[in-house]
């Protein structure tokens, strides 16, 4: 494997201002996961994509060397995690280096661990797409998710004649910790055109996000159990 590691830690952000480096218990957001990569991947291939000084100040202060910072067109609202990705794999390309392997961690998951990224690999060969990690949504669409039809009355995501949630098939949802990602594929078409796709299982802690005030609040209590 030629891994590439991307850490993907725009500057803007509005559920939570400035949360890439915004202070969870004693240090930055972004430091757990880099901690994470840290303790499974050499320096050397792990990039911190940003637009933003700050950030790329923050991250070398802990001790990780920030390539490049992302040009105007990847830094703005609109600007989606395929062509980051893509800019990253270019670069390093530019520089001699050819990753086939692109492990993407995303800063807003603080628990998922070095623990979590070496199971993970454990699950990816060169013949599929990628391997995601992933919880059990409780919001199961044979049961309780409900769309509107022309009429505008609610009818089930999923028909189904289950009477109870847990006579259901499982559902899973994606949780944003850990893609890891083949890169030939990535190169033809987008993450969510992926068909050959493996699922790596965590539990609701480990996969907790940030993406809103409450998901930090949430945090700070997991924390504090983990410190008890």
């Amino acid at each position: 494997m030629k891994p590439l590691i991307v850490i993907p830690a725009r500057g803007g952000s509005k559920g939570v201002p400035r949360k890439n480096i915004k202070v969870l218990g004693d240090k930055p957001l972004i430091q757990y996961t880099i901690d994470a990569a840290k303790g499974v991947f050499d320096d050397e291939f792990i990039c911190v994509s940003t637009d933003d000084f700050e950030i790329k100040s923050v991250v070398e202060q802990l001790g990780l060397k920030v390539p490049f910072l992302r040009p105007n067109e990847l830094a703005s609202d609109t600007a989606g995690t395929y062509e980051v990705l893509l800019h990253a794999i270019s670069y390093y390309e530019s520089k001699g280096y050819f990753p086939d392997t692109l492990i993407l961690l995303q800063p807003t998951s603080p628990f998922r661990t070095s623990a979590h990224i070496k199971e993970a690999l454990k699950l990816y060969h060169e013949s599929i797409d990628m391997v995601v990690s992933v919880k059990e949504t409780k919001a199961n669409p044979y049961y309780i998710l409900f769309e509107e039809d022309r009429n505008g009355y609610l009818k089930k995501t999923k028909e189904a004649n289950f009477t109870r949630r847990q006579d259901c098939p499982k559902v899973w949802e994606y949780n944003g910790a850990i893609y890891i990602i083949n890169v030939k594929a990535l190169k033809e078409r987008a993450i969510s055109q992926f068909t050959k796709v493996c699922k790596f299982e965590m539990d609701e802690t480990s996969s907790h996000d940030i993406d809103t005030l409450l998901d930090w609040k949430i945090a700070e209590i997991i924390l504090q159990d983990f410190k008890k």
